[in-house]
């Protein structure tokens, strides 16, 4: 990539991440005591469009597919859950610091980072091979032909601008804790770093409180926690963020067919969001995870570059089989049909609710040139924007906002709205672009008498005349999930 267009990039994540915290969108966390490396909160507007992401999974998941259900599974779990798992083993990634900036870097981003240079400056031969090298190092563990790989590759730290490294090891993301209230009675648990977890262990129970037949599905959305070394590139990468995972249990033989239809699902989910297909790819693992037999990411352009945003994996009977020999109590499956009693093979979709959420953000931003003037609006589906509408009586006398507050009570109850009768009309339909509301409904005089408003449109700006009884239907029909659903069937 050229270093014009990589400055273009970067100056556009610094305008979308001003503009977050500028209109309410996300915060640094403890930020009047400067704040708390990779954590973020969620302000007025950023908490209603990751609610609106969360729930149009939710929904997608759990109603659109009959055969699968929700659970919310507990943060804490019994240690021994991680041991099972292979997290206290081998949940660790290799970090390396550099002795000019005293900064620390996962050593595999780093590279990550320096292939996609590559491939942006096109030379895609170049990215592989580096990418290739890196993945049998890993795999090798050899860590100190991996830290020649950082030299040689001329990879230096983004702060000092140079290839000074100490040496690689691992480092283990789990955040660890004491349970109890007697310091001698106490014992080392984990804040979970994944959320799938609390499902496999949950299985039978679901299974059979549901009374759900192979191929059935579990869904959850919660919060998970990881010490990352790499606190870069805004909300991409936190140490407290949400995922959203399904687990799709399958009769073994099955699973490659169904891991197909969920790859093909979840892509076409991104797209009735308003992602552009052309800003999307799939990206096939060629080093699998210890647990997976097939995997693949759904990566965003984003504006530092191609980065994962969802994960599809073929987990196989990995889990389920690991918490049968470790618990000691049976996690297998009668299928009636085949007359058979198994463990499940299992399928993954995982998503970061937050990457989600930035995808969403630097796919609706838009700063364009209008006449001459510049404009800057987030161009949200009508479904996920923050607020849907906005109620602006023209003036603060002559009844004007008595009539616009009876037709915000009228919507409230359906809508989230904001009502607002300060300053300019003008600046206040630009205070809504900023937010990305799509409706900003004008009470006038005209209103007093015919009972019609003026309806603005975010993204043409376009306006039209209607009456206040037709508000809730044409609301209902833009902002409606339906919208997003019935591009999934």
């Amino acid at each position: 990539m050229a270093k014009k267009d990589q400055s273009q990039e970067n100056n556009l994540l610094k305008d979308i991440i001003a503009h977050a915290k500028e209109y309410g969108f996300v915060y640094p966390s403890s930020e009047i005591y400067d704040g708390l490396q990779a954590v973020y909160d969620y302000g007025p507007y950023g908490v209603e469009l990751k609610n609106n992401l969360k729930k149009v999974w939710w929904e997608s998941m759990t109603r659109l597919h009959e055969n699968i259900v929700g659970i919310d599974a507990a943060i804490f779990m019994h240690p021994t859950t991680w041991k099972a798992s292979g997290h206290v083993d081998s949940f660790n990634d290799p970090m390396v610091d550099n002795k000019d900036s005293k900064k620390r870097y996962r050593a595999d981003v780093l590279i990550e980072e320096k292939a996609a240079q590559y491939e942006n400056a096109g030379d895609i031969d170049r990215a592989k091979s580096l990418l290739s090298a890196m993945g049998r190092l890993m795999e090798a563990e050899d860590f100190a032909a991996l830290r020649d790989l950082l030299i040689n590759e001329e990879i230096s730290c983004p702060v000092s601008g140079t290839t000074n490294w100490t040496e690689i090891r691992q480092f283990n993301l789990m955040f660890s804790t004491q349970v109890g209230s007697v310091a001698d009675e106490s014992s080392t648990i984990y804040l979970r770093p994944e959320t799938a977890q609390g499902i496999f262990v949950n299985f039978l129970n679901v299974q059979k409180t549901a009374r759900m037949k192979v191929p059935f599905g579990i869904a959850q959305i919660g919060k998970a926690f990881r010490n990352e070394i790499v606190a870069r590139q805004f909300i991409f990468r936190m140490r407290e963020f949400e995922q959203m995972e399904m687990q799709y249990f399958v009769r073994p033989g099955s699973e490659l067919e169904w891991y197909k239809t969920w790859a093909d699902t979840r892509i076409k989910w991104h797209e009735a969001l308003g992602i552009p297909a052309e800003k999307l790819r799939r990206h096939d693992h060629e080093k699998l995870a210890h647990y997976a037999n097939a995997a693949l990411d759904i990566e965003y352009e984003f504006p530092f570059g191609y980065k994962e945003v969802e994960g599809i994996h073929s987990r196989t009977d990995f889990d389920l089989k690991s918490h049968q020999e470790y618990s000691k109590k049976k996690q297998q499956y009668f299928d009636p049909e085949i007359n058979q009693n198994y463990i499940p093979y299992v399928i993954e979709t995982s998503i970061g609710a937050d990457r989600l959420f930035l995808m969403t953000l630097c796919n609706a931003y838009v700063d364009e040139e209008v006449d001459g003037k510049q404009r800057t609006y987030l161009k949200f589906h009508p479904a996920l924007a923050p607020v849907k509408a906005a109620i602006l009586p023209l003036t603060k006398k002559d009844g004007l906002p008595e009539k616009a507050r009876e037709i915000v009570e009228a919507l409230k109850y359906d809508f989230n709205l904001i009502y607002e009768d300060a300053a300019s009309i003008g600046k206040r339909y630009t205070r809504q672009d900023l937010i990305g509301t799509p409706f900003c409904i004008a009470v006038d005089h005209q209103t007093l008498e015919d009972n019609t408003v003026t309806i603005r449109h975010r993204d043409t700006t376009e306006q039209e005349r209607l009456p206040i009884a037709e508000l809730h239907s044409r609301l209902s029909e833009a902002c409606s999930f339906r919208n997003i659903f019935k591009q999934l069937v």
